[in-house]
């Protein structure tokens, strides 16, 4: 009864100006900032291929130094020496797989150590997967990978951030938040008893970290940090290459068709990462830099609560002391 009311109240919320909005936006372009941005720190998860690594040489090429968190040591080290070499900034690494939480929990603890001021957090890592596969820790895969390490990563990097006192966290999320439009399944995330699917687990995963958003903007209040939600455009990438020959080919003769460069995504992070135009802008979702309103259950505070709660849970977190257990104010 609960969940049927829930859906009526965002049937009721949806708007066709919105669905317009989107469907206009998806083929516009992205604005541009010209600003340098030489000696800050950019850290940028999944940054060997795709969107990642695109938005990485974009940075770099404007003077940036670099933290790139891969799970492909020889990959990571490949593309450290080549931004090196090519733009004479620094570029190191952190080997990961943030399917793990352990890793998640490593990498976050690292960051939260370092002795600089991370200027740019890019949340990029993600996967997109037709078959439900579970990480070692029993965790639906799409789930762990596009939601609970971004949350980990934050949570544990909330202090830090909050004492640097400025900082834009960026997430590469998507429109497909809106293949989710009955909300999230706070009762099962981890998809063991509904039927899944690839793009009912994709626009969970997007969802989630739309709504663990709303509670890190939240957090942040009173300092000059800020988190943003960003889908990066219809780009051709290497995202759901492991679901096998037919859905490869399927993705790159039909699907990805006609699908735009990777290099209109990389603008549009340097953009929100960069740019004076959005300063002080947080809690927002970005088609590419133009400003959108997300699904309506995206919006939903009440649900932004109760996953809070669970994403401690299935985060690791075992305590509530420190940045884990930190309340939002809803």
């Amino acid at each position: 009864m609960r969940r049927n009311k829930k859906l009526r109240q965002y049937i009721k919320a949806y708007r066709l100006s919105d669905m317009r909005a989107m469907a206009r936006n998806n083929g516009a372009n992205p604005r541009l900032c010209n600003d340098g941005f030489a000696g800050r720190l950019v850290v940028i998860t999944g940054a060997t291929a795709g969107i990642g690594y695109a938005t990485a040489r974009m940075y770099a090429a404007r003077g940036a130094n670099l933290l790139c968190i891969n799970r492909n040591a020889e990959k990571s080290q490949a593309i450290c020496r080549e931004i090196e070499t090519e733009f004479g900034v620094r570029c190191s690494d952190i080997i990961a797989d943030l399917s793990r939480l352990d890793d998640m929990h490593s990498v976050g603890h690292r960051l939260a150590g370092l002795n600089e001021s991370i200027d740019v957090l890019i949340h990029n890592a993600g996967t997109y997967l037709t078959r439900r596969v579970e990480t070692v820790d029993g965790l639906e895969t799409v789930f762990a990978v596009n939601y609970l390490s971004s949350f980990v990563i934050n949570n544990l990097l909330i202090e830090k951030l909050r004492d640097q006192d400025r900082g834009r966290v960026l997430l590469v999320n998507s429109e497909a938040h809106r293949f989710a439009p009955w909300g999230l399944h706070l009762n099962d995330l981890n998809w063991t008893h509904y039927r899944y699917s690839g793009l009912r687990s994709y626009g969970s995963a997007k969802l989630a970290q739309l709504l663990s958003m709303l509670t890190f903007d939240e957090l942040f209040a009173g300092s000059k940090v800020t988190i943003n939600a960003v889908h990066p455009g219809a780009v051709r990438t290497n995202s759901g290459n492991d679901n096998g020959a037919f859905y490869r080919w399927f993705k790159s003769k039909i699907l990805e068709r006609k699908f735009r460069s990777t290099d209109i995504s990389a603008d549009a992070l340097y953009y929100l990462g960069v740019s004076p135009e959005v300063e002080g802008i947080s809690g927002k979702f970005y088609n590419l830099t133009t400003l959108e309103n997300p699904s309506p259950p995206a919006l939903d505070r009440v649900a932004a609560r109760e996953l809070w709660k669970i994403s401690l849970s299935l985060g690791g977190f075992a305590d509530t002391h420190g940045p884990s257990g930190t309340q939002p104010n809803h």
